[in-house]
């Protein structure tokens, strides 16, 4: 036998690699264009910074022979992993590949999503996975399904340690939404990603519904209705760009703090617009997103859920080139009330705040607990309580606004002294109390309006000698519940001289396995 040059062995070489770029063809690249996709490659290369991208485990194939498997092996076995960077910083990646086999899970295809995995959490480093999967490779059976139960234990693990975003740019269905459910962030694609555990054959024939894969597991029904993705893409390319703004506020693990950005927006910036933003009068609407614009750097805000719960808003932003996370009612959707949608919401950024190290921002703004029977029956009492517990457990700094309106338990369920707040500042025209004016005199007065001859007149004086006793910032101020009562146009200095002066706080509790947080 003659012996194999260098030559031979690096053109073997170069034409697995050749093969494994191909994925599934030619032709099956050309389907997936077709249907308006990029390649898994494409993806990855959307996201990282060009020619960054390292790949692993580009010749792994599956060892499954069941139903003539051994006959359709590809190089990779339908997805692609490895590392590169985003704006510089080390990023781990998995893109499963439709074009091979349609992207379906089997035993070795899960090992190489497991191994980022691993490798993201053993070396602080983010992960991003791009689903895209017929789901689980039904030849590899319970191998198949070891596999999916192998990356929700990785994912568990890394939780909270790394970030962990997942971007739906094709199908997932099935146990395959497990995975993304259980991350921090979830992108969607319009009329491209769909989510959902049993698809309409299945609803159909269970329950009589006649329902299309868009109407349940599509961007918009995940991103309005259900809350299970975070964020909503008229495409791919728009999409990409969302998951690199969202690593550019996050540090790239736990024990990090989130990437300072020098933005050249003086922290003690004056507007005196926010003086006309917010209505003295706690009846009338605005846009609390005109206030946090005012307030942040470069009136940069990246908000997080904007189409869910649109009572409460979240996001992020930065002070002085210092990343925020921040929480504020929307006076503008059912006066800024809380309800099940908003507490969840919230509580769940809270503790991704709180577990990056980012800053806790608070604008306040909260008539109360959304009234009714739905309320009462779908557990907003539990729902509510997790606002209460994610506040209170977290230990990153916490820095509350009262911009208007803070009535009885829903003031203390926006992060008050009591709820463990850092800063606690109120604008002038802050109404901290157990209730509004007019419900508080009906009830304190009653007696005198009763027996007044002149009941409105009577009951308009009590309004009024009740909201200039209580319905303001100074009683709590006068109490040490609000640190500083402030006018509007100091409100972005404010919290930047918060944010310094709690920069390198500390907060012990007591040692515990974890707490339980309400169901």
């Amino acid at each position: 036998m003659a012996e194999r040059t260098i030559e031979q062995l690096c053109g073997n070489l170069l034409a697995k690699r050749e093969k494994a770029s191909q994925g599934g063809g030619e032709k099956a690249i050309a389907k997936q264009h077709e249907k308006g996709k990029l390649t898994a490659r494409e993806r990855i290369a959307k996201i990282l910074d060009p020619g960054s991208f390292v790949e692993l485990d580009e010749l792994v194939e599956h060892r499954c022979s069941n139903f003539g498997m051994e006959k359709t092996v590809f190089e990779g076995d339908g997805v692609v992993t490895g590392y590169g960077t985003v704006d510089g910083r080390i990023v781990y990646v998995f893109s499963q590949d439709f074009t091979v086999i349609g992207g379906s899970l089997g035993e070795a295809h899960a090992k190489k999503i497991c191994k980022v995995l691993d490798l993201a959490v053993q070396n602080g480093a983010p992960c991003v996975g791009i689903n895209d999967s017929g789901g689980a490779r039904i030849q590899e059976a319970v191998d198949a399904l070891s596999g999916y139960g192998n990356i929700f234990f990785r994912n568990v693990k890394a939780s909270g340690v790394v970030p962990q975003l997942s971007v739906i740019a094709g199908p997932c269905a099935g146990g395959a939404v497990y995975s993304p459910a259980l991350t921090d962030f979830v992108y969607m694609v319009d009329k491209v990603g769909i989510m959902h555990i049993t698809g309409p054959q299945v609803i159909k024939a269970v329950t009589g519904e006649d329902v299309t894969s868009e109407q349940i597991g599509g961007a918009t029904a995940h991103n309005r209705t259900s809350g299970v993705a975070h964020f909503f893409a008229k495409d791919e390319a728009e999409c990409y760009d969302q998951v690199r703004k969202t690593l550019s506020f996050l540090p790239s693990n736990n024990l990090e703090e989130p990437p300072f950005k020098e933005t050249g927006d003086d922290p003690a910036r004056a507007d005196l617009s926010l003086r006309e933003v917010v209505p003295t009068n706690p009846n009338k609407a605005y846009d609390v997103r005109d206030v946090i614009k005012k307030v942040v750097d470069d009136a940069d805000f990246f908000e997080v859920q904007p189409m869910f719960a649109m009572n409460i808003v979240t996001g992020f932003a930065r002070v002085g080139g210092r990343v925020i996370g921040i929480i504020a009612n929307q006076a503008r959707v059912m006066a800024g009330c809380l309800d099940i949608d908003a507490s969840c919401k919230a509580a769940r950024h809270i503790r991704i705040c709180d577990s990056f190290n980012i800053p806790i921002i608070t604008f306040e703004d909260v008539p109360g607990y959304l009234p009714g029977l739905n309320q009462e029956m779908g557990g907003i009492i539990k729902h509510g309580a997790k606002l209460l517990y994610a506040y209170s457990e977290a230990t990153s700094p916490k820095i509350t606004v009262v911009l208007r309106k803070a009535y009885g338990g829903s003031y203390l369920g926006m992060c008050s002294k009591d709820l463990g707040a850092d800063v606690v500042l109120a604008w002038p025209q802050a109404e901290i109390a157990v209730m509004g004016a007019e419900g508080a005199a009906n009830i304190i007065f009653r007696k005198e309006i009763d027996a007044a001859s002149d009941k409105a007149a009577t009951r308009a004086e009590k309004i009024e000698e009740y909201r200039n006793a209580f319905a303001n910032p100074y009683v709590a101020a006068a109490r040490g519940f609000v640190d500083r009562v402030i006018m509007p146009e100091e409100t972005r200095l404010a919290i930047h001289q918060a944010l310094t002066m709690t920069e390198d706080k500390k907060e012990l509790r007591p040692k515990r396995k974890h707490g339980v947080m309400p169901a």
